[in-house]
């Protein structure tokens, strides 16, 4: 039986693309709506971490910047050993709309897991992205 190996996100914002794309890709939006920290080195190969008052972090590789429409990185995938060298893939989309912006979330590369790992990874990203682009509304209303 073969498994997902996509999850995807649609969220109308109220807001422009540029307020969007400052959220997604600067240390103070990221630290605010995606953890309580972060850092990002904002080009191809850049490195970047987020971090959490639990004391879970997690680092990032940037992959592909096209402003103000398309940022994409990879992530360890949730669930594995810090150590394990595979990778899932997300990448942001701004459309902008006449009422601010359509904004799409993609993260591909689950179908390297098997059977276990896979279930623990996708199900936890996929609620994990429910809940995080929530607060990305809460905090883009709040900015």
């Amino acid at each position: 039986m073969a498994f997902p190996d996509r999850i995807e996100r649609v969220v109308e914002l109220g807001h422009p693309p540029a307020k969007v794309w400052a959220a997604l890709t600067t240390a103070e939006g990221l630290g605010t709506w995606f953890g309580q920290e972060a850092s990002i080195d904002l080009r191809p190969g850049g490195a970047g971490e987020l971090k959490w008052d639990n004391g879970f972090r997690q680092d990032l590789r940037v992959e592909r910047i096209e402003e103000p429409r398309v940022f994409g990185f990879t992530w360890r995938i949730y669930g594995l050993p810090e150590d394990d060298p595979r990778r899932t893939y997300v990448e942001f989309t701004l459309d902008p709309t006449e009422h601010g912006t359509r904004l799409t979330v993609v993260e591909t590369g689950f179908a390297q897991l098997p059977d276990d790992e896979h279930r623990e990874a996708f199900d936890g990203n996929t609620g994990g992205w429910a809940r995080e682009l929530d607060e990305l509304a809460g905090y883009l209303d709040a900015a």
